[in-house]
């Protein structure tokens, strides 16, 4: 058996990993990778394998950088199965087809601008035609349901406790008369947070692929983040400002809001508009409904048996259409702005911070890492200067960061789930999914439990499983 890791391989973006077990090929996530434009157009274009060769795709949850180049995965000659959960299959349904729009608008956009600089124009990563149609090869299992992908391969599905329908991967193998696991985490979520269920603790396996998006950092309590969201939100109010978030449609946009409406029900708030600037908004809402087996107990309780809104979705004013979003940005009066994409690289967010990033008396409210070289992380390092659509823009906006609501397990997080496996039967461990520090940071905690057997591949290496 041999693993080859094609992205998210020393950085947090662009998840692809290939496994090969004989003559079968299984691609583990096929994600969009989000960075420095050029390299992006060039990495999310260029398959570093053939399509038409892999026997099976498995998915672990719904986020861009994990499912977002699926379209062109299909377009390129894959014709087999996508396995994933329900709920991850419901919402890449309405994602990929966000994302097939977006690339679109952003295309137009940019091509205005190519056109007064006599530049060539360019082309979308893929369209609406190919985000429908591969949704055709997908195929919903339902958690601790086991299956089989493949003559040697059978998986199963355990709650990642990140997103809603996220998923930690276990394959059992069989090659050769030996049987194997491998347990794949995807993104791995965090305990006690609200909505979506704690992370499901694998004991047994041989071979472990863990993501490091925090290796090297710690979340805020999650009392604390809810008392930084209050002061974030009284503190720009006060000076008659607007509050700009950038945040994934999917997780991050619904725990924000959730916080948001304890506080205006507790009257520690008052009241301001919160507009969710993105169509996938809506829909997302609608398959969070769709999908109670995936909330905590408290969440489906206050939805099934009271027959409650727990996320205060009343509450929100969704955007749908260009000019509507147009006009948020001519209002004075304050408000919140929720905004795709999480890392501002694409989409609605762009335009509201060209609009809003000049004024003092706005916040950037940044609630999700943000990786290397994309806008977002700029914005992080506040730096004086950041560059949109190819103009430049001073930043005087109040930056305030929060990781309290990231759904991604923190260093003491991914090393109690890694404590949890046991270690005599555990052959080797891969960290993948975060940047140089984090990946290190992680690795030497685990070493210094006494396990060495450790590796952070770098992009196209491949890994033994032997």
């Amino acid at each position: 058996m041999e693993l080859q890791v094609f992205g998210a391989a020393r950085e947090v973006t662009g998840s692809m990993h290939l496994l090969t077990i004989g003559e079968e090929k299984i691609l583990l996530e096929c994600g969009l990778f989000q960075g420095h434009r050029q390299e992006a157009f060039e990495r999310n274009r260029n398959l570093p394998f053939d399509p038409s060769e892999l026997t099976a795709m498995v998915l672990s949850h719904a986020h861009m950088d994990h499912s977002g180049n699926i379209p062109l995965l299909i377009k390129n000659g894959y014709e087999g199965n996508i396995y994933c959960t329900h709920a991850t299959q419901d919402l890449c349904r309405v994602m990929l087809r966000d994302s097939a729009h977006i690339h679109q608008k952003d295309t137009e956009f940019v091509n205005k601008k190519h056109k007064k600089k006599g530049l060539p124009p360019v082309e979308p990563l893929y369209g609406m035609a190919e985000a429908e149609a591969c949704m055709e090869q997908f195929i919903g299992i339902g958690y601790n349901r086991s299956f089989r992908i493949s003559p040697h391969v059978q998986v199963t599905f355990v709650d990642a406790g990140h997103i809603l329908g996220s998923a930690i991967v276990v394959l059992d193998v069989q090659e050769n008369g030996t049987a194997r696991r491998i347990t794949f985490t995807g993104d791995l979520g965090r305990k006690n947070l609200p909505v979506i269920r704690d992370p499901v603790q694998i004991r047994e396996t041989d071979y472990f692929i863990t993501e490091s998006t925090y290796g090297n950092r710690f979340h805020e309590d999650v009392g604390d983040m809810k008392a930084k969201l209050q002061r974030t939100v009284e503190k720009t109010i006060g000076r008659g400002g607007k509050i700009i978030v950038p945040s994934f449609s999917v997780g991050r946009t619904q725990e924000v809001v959730y916080f948001l409406h304890e506080l205006f029900n507790e009257g520690a708030l008052p009241e301001i508009p919160i507009y969710v600037d993105s169509p996938l908004s809506v829909n997302v809402t609608e398959v969070f409904r769709l999908h109670p087996e995936c909330f905590d107990s408290e969440t489906r309780e206050t939805f099934l048996d009271n027959n409650m809104d727990p996320f205060g979705f009343y509450r929100l004013r969704y955007i749908r259409h260009v000019e509507e979003s147009k006009k948020l940005n001519a209002m004075k009066d304050p408000c919140m702005i929720i905004s795709a994409s999480g890392m501002a690289e694409a989409g609605r967010i762009l335009h509201h911070l060209a609009n809003n990033v000049t004024d003092p008396k706005n916040t950037i409210l940044v609630v999700g890492f943000m990786a290397e070289n994309t806008l977002g992380r700029r914005i992080v390092e506040r730096q004086p200067t950041i560059k949109i659509f190819g103009d430049e823009y001073p930043l005087k906006a109040e930056v305030v960061i929060t990781d309290g609501f990231s759904a991604h397990a923190d260093q003491t997080e991914l090393l109690s789930y890694f404590k949890g496996l046991n270690q005599d039967k555990l052959r080797h461990v891969s960290i993948v999914h975060g940047e140089k520090e984090g990946s290190e940071a992680l690795s030497e905690e685990i070493q210094k439990t006494g396990f060495d057997r450790i590796t952070i591949p770098a992009r196209g290496e491949k890994i033994k499983l032997d």
